[in-house]
């Protein structure tokens, strides 16, 4: 069974495809429970493959994330969840030496440092309070992830992008510089954070299996970006 074949993956195509109908249409509790399945049948997946556990338990605090935002006053405990997640990625590509990759490639770090910081200015305003404190933290994670994702792999920094718009509607929704309860914008949200966990979720685990694939086929005393790259075919 080939990864892309998987009943899982294929599971949370469906479930995707169903969610965004029903946050078209309303019709609650169908909504939310469609949504709380998307990040928990991806985490599935990256362990029938024998993923980085690392990534599935940052799945595992999107689903928690996905279900505080659900309850009635959990706003900051999702938000909270979704930070640990965040970490959970940061994590991940630091340890596969992003930040060696961010300093050969300064300008990805300034132009997301310059956007978050951009975000955050246009929302302050409109904040509640106690979100002000919360606010600047989470977009720190966001731009985190999103940098480190794009220095490592183009596919997951791709989602790495995506989930920083998604959560960046969130935000101008809060502070009302959007309609938040407008049916487009939570479409919007919703399938840009669709797509963001599926382009991560992919794009490190199709790094992670090539890595693997490498072995011990790979010259140790040439530097690499620490993902060894498959031996060169022989001529």
């Amino acid at each position: 069974m080939t990864a892309l074949k998987s009943p899982w993956l294929i599971a949370f195509g469906v479930v995707a495809v169903v969610h965004l109908v029903l946050n078209g249409t309303g019709p609650a509790p169908w909504d939310s429970i469609s949504k709380c399945l998307l990040a928990p049948l991806l985490a599935v997946w990256v362990l029938e493959q024998q993923g980085p556990r690392l990534l599935a338990v940052a799945l595992a605090f999107c689903f928690l994330g996905d279900l505080f935002l659900e309850i009635e006053d959990m706003f900051t405990a999702g938000m909270a969840a979704f930070a640990i997640a965040h970490v959970c990625l940061i994590t991940f590509f630091v340890r596969r030496g992003a930040i060696d990759r961010l300093r050969r490639r300064p300008m990805i770090l300034v132009a997301y440092v310059v956007l978050a910081v951009g975000l955050v200015a246009w929302c302050w305003g409109g904040l509640e309070p106690g979100l002000k404190p919360l606010v600047p933290v989470y977009a720190a994670l966001l731009l985190g992830t999103a940098a480190a994702a794009l220095s490592t792999d183009l596919r997951a920094g791709i989602g790495g992008a995506l989930f920083l718009v998604s959560d960046g509607i969130i935000a101008l929704s809060e502070a009302g510089r959007i309609d938040g309860d407008a049916v487009v914008t939570g479409l919007a949200i919703m399938a840009l954070y669709i797509l963001a966990i599926f382009f991560l979720t992919t794009g490190m685990l199709s790094r992670e299996k090539r890595t693997l694939a490498a072995g011990d086929g790979f010259d140790p005393t040439v530097r690499t970006d620490c993902w060894p790259r498959l031996p060169a075919a022989q001529s």
